[in-house]
Parts: structure tokens; sequence; C-alpha cells
């Protein structure tokens, strides 16, 4: 057993439902310090990456395989798993967490499964094998601390600007200046406004955590991504922090406290005045950051 590990399922499963609005498969990499999850979409223009230090857990217990042909540096086990086989084990977290005592997670390195295990309050256990396959997970390379713009804003006052929107609304626009901040709908030249429903929201300074401008930006880039690490970090109500250039470079949404962090980086549109108006993914590397 590589990792057994006993958790807070209402966070955890918020995390789970988050990454599954990003691709169909994700890297579930367990670590001395911690659990990585770790997901990246077909046309990488969005990656998410959530960690839970070990005093996220009840218990946490992670041993390294020790086999005379391993040498010491194969310590971990990142594996793959198909995200529709995990959705079920957190199909409703706010009902599991009024009735489930425990979730149980721990590996089989030998028989290539992870078991998800529920241990309810009347002594009922449910338990999932789910099959994974050993793969290195990407790790996305960006520079957030070189951002000229970073806002930080209460996930509460971020939603309830986002629910404003229609669920049919794929992407929206930011734009900043030093004196306010605009979410407004993005829409295609072509677009027929008499039948098209348009949505602007403005925000003072003085609404934000923290609020620094460095430079005039308006920035594009989908809502579904955002929507579901909003409900996974007013499950943590810890602040979210926005990190971004100009358009065309990707914007990074991040949550980060003493237990846990998570990053969702997102591909922005190009200026549509530029020769491409297709999105700059953000790059990747194979290395893992720990």
């Amino acid at each position: 057993c590589i990792l057994h590990c006993f958790l807070f399922l209402l966070v955890f499963g918020r995390a789970i439902h988050a990454i599954a609005r990003i691709s169909d498969e994700f890297w579930f990499d367990p670590v001395e310090k911690g659990l990585a999850l770790r997901s990246v979409n077909s046309s990488r223009s969005a990656y998410a990456y959530v960690f839970f230090s070990a005093m996220f857990f009840q218990h946490y217990r992670w041993t390294a395989a020790s086999q005379p042909c391993q040498k010491e540096k194969q310590l971990s086990l990142p594996c793959k798993l198909i995200i529709k086989s995990v959705l079920p084990v957190f199909r409703c977290v706010n009902v599991l967490e009024r009735n489930v005592d425990k979730c149980s997670i721990y590996t089989n390195i030998n028989d290539h499964h992870i078991t998800f295990q529920l241990l309810y309050k009347h002594g009922l256990v449910k338990t999932y094998n789910l099959t994974f396959q050993e793969c290195d997970p990407l790790q996305a390379v960006f520079a957030k601390h070189m951002c000229p713009n970073v806002l930080k804003v209460h996930s509460r006052l971020l939603a309830d600007v986002m629910i404003h929107f229609p669920t049919s609304q794929e992407e929206v626009t930011l734009s900043v200046t030093p004196m306010k901040v605009c979410f407004k709908s993005y829409t295609e030249e072509d677009t027929d406004f008499s039948k098209t429903v348009l949505t602007e929201i403005r925000l003072n300074p003085e609404e934000f955590d923290y609020f620094q401008v460095g430079v005039d930006s308006e920035v594009t880039f989908c809502l579904k991504e955002l929507r579901g690490l909003l409900a996974f970090s007013e499950a943590t109500s810890v602040p979210v922090s926005v990190h971004f250039d100009v358009s065309g470079k990707p914007i990074a949404f991040s949550i980060e406290d003493m237990a846990l962090e998570a990053s969702f980086i997102l591909a922005t549109l190009c200026d549509i005045q530029k020769e491409s108006a297709s999105q700059q993914p953000p790059g990747f590397s194979p290395q893992q950051e720990r």
C-alpha cells in the first residue's frame, strides 16, 4: 500500500467536480507531503492543479515502493484515472457529508487499483475499486508572480458576479483599469444582438481584498472551468487570487491556505486586431513541482 488516508469529504468532493470540468481524465499523484490532483484538457488550453497537504487529512500515511530493482528516486505513484469512474463516489457531496463518517483512500500498486471506501454512520460500507494507468503528469509552466495584474477577492463575491451570466454563456471578458473592473459577455462579431442577452457587471477596487493593475487589460476566457473552481473555493472559504497580463496570455485563478492550494490556468483569446484570434495555451513540462 503506497497511500492510505482519511479525508474531509465536502472539500475533496468539490475538488473532484471542479477538475471534471477540465478533462475526462486526471492524474492522482500521492507524495510524502500530500496528494496532488492534476488535469489538462485535450487542446491544452486549460490546466487544473489541486494539492492537499498531509495536514488536510484526518490520517495520511504514504509509503515509498521498495523493490530491489527500483532506484531511490522512484518514490511516488503518479497515475491516471478516468473522471467518470470517480464522480459516482462523490456524486452528492453535501448529502455524503451528512451521512458518511469517513472516506478512506488507499492504493494497491500490485494490481493497479485505487480504492475509495465510504464508511457510513449506520454501519454501511461502500467500496469502489478503480483501475488506474501509471503515467507521469504534466506541469503547467506559468510564472504568475510575473503578471502585472493581480486581483484577490472573496469567492462568494466572484460567484455572485458569475451567477448573472446564463449557463449557455461559454466565454466571459474581464477588463481592468486602475479605476474599475468589468466582467462582460463575450460575443462573436457576427452575433445577432437582437436575440442575445448581454451581461456587464462593474466592480470598484474597494470591493477587492487586493487590487493591483499594472497595465490596462482585456482578457477573454472560458467560463465553465471558472465555475468549477468557484464551487470548490466556496467549500474552503478561501479568497480567489487572479493573475493575468494582456490578451493572448494565460490567466490563473488560484486559492491557497495552510492545508491546500489550487490553480486553474486558462488560455485567453488573442486580440482580434492581431493576425491570429486563436487561444494561446499555457506551456507544459513533464517535470513536477512539489
